[in-house]
This record gives structure tokens, sequence and C-alpha cells, in this order.
């Protein structure tokens, strides 16, 4: 069951508890259960000023060959920091990189799943390495990431 407030509970893997080929996956939701929002589009362009005009102007965005609106890269890939921070490794992580390659657009409404497996361990550095990606809901990979977490036990 998850806490109260509404969130995944945080994994609490060590070192020791993950292995090569360890994997996770989860949709990328807010809290209420919503897919990709125009309320998390809003809040990111709060956050940012990111205004540019294929986030931020229907018709803009459909002048450029879009069904829409685009979502912004960077807020779907900001679900590569809760697979890292939540789920593989979770409670330990440190995130230290992120190379993040982005193949096609997601929309609002659009429903994402975000999964990531280890790679490769460095037990003398502390590290993992992640390769993740994300899919919308036909399956399609809207991007992937290769990632580099340290442990901070």
């Amino acid at each position: 069951m998850p806490p109260s407030n509404g969130y995944q509970k945080t994994n609490e893997f060590r070192l020791a508890d993950l292995f090569v080929g360890q994997e996770a996956s989860f949709p990328a939701v807010a809290p209420s259960g919503e897919c990709v929002s125009s309320e998390m589009q809003e809040l990111f362009l709060g956050l940012t000023g990111d205004n540019s005009p294929c986030h931020v102007d229907e018709a803009f965005a459909r002048e450029k060959g879009f069904k829409g609106k685009l979502v912004y890269g960077m807020l779907t890939a900001s679900f590569y920091s809760t697979l890292v921070g939540v789920y593989l490794p979770g409670k330990y992580a440190l995130f230290q990189e992120a190379h993040v390659d982005f193949s096609a657009p997601v929309y609002i409404g659009d429903t994402l799943t975000v999964k990531g497996k280890i790679t490769e361990i460095d037990s003398v550095l502390k590290r993992v390495y992640i390769k993740a990606e994300i899919r919308n809901q036909w399956g399609k990979k809207v991007s992937k990431a290769s990632l580099a977490v340290g442990l901070t036990e």
C-alpha cells in the first residue's frame, strides 16, 4: 500500500542487494493517478520559464506538423529521477549522470511507462549503471537513457 501522501514507497536497496539484470518499471503518473496532464505542463513552465511555442502554443505546434503542444522533453526525462530515487535503487541513490535521447513526441494525455535495468555494478566506486527507457501507451519508445547512480550507504 502506498504511503498516505499518495506516492510510491521508496525502495531501500543497498549495493549488496543489487544485481546486474535487476529491473524496475512503473507508470509515470501523478499521485492522483493522472497521466501526463496540462497541469504538469504548466507547473514545468512555471518552474523553468521555458515558453518555447512548441510547448505553449497549440496552433504553432500544429503548424510545425505535430498533433498538438509538445510535452517538455525534460519533464518526461524527470521520471528517470523517480526511477533512481524511488525504485532502483531508491533511498540510498545519488543520481550522478544521465545521457538522454528523445525519439518521439509526447502529448498531453499520453500514458507513459518508465523501465530501467542495471547493466553494470562498480563495487569499488559504489556505483550502478542503468539503461532506461520511457514508452507511451502504444508501446512506442519516446526516450532512452544511460544513467549512473552512486550509493550513499
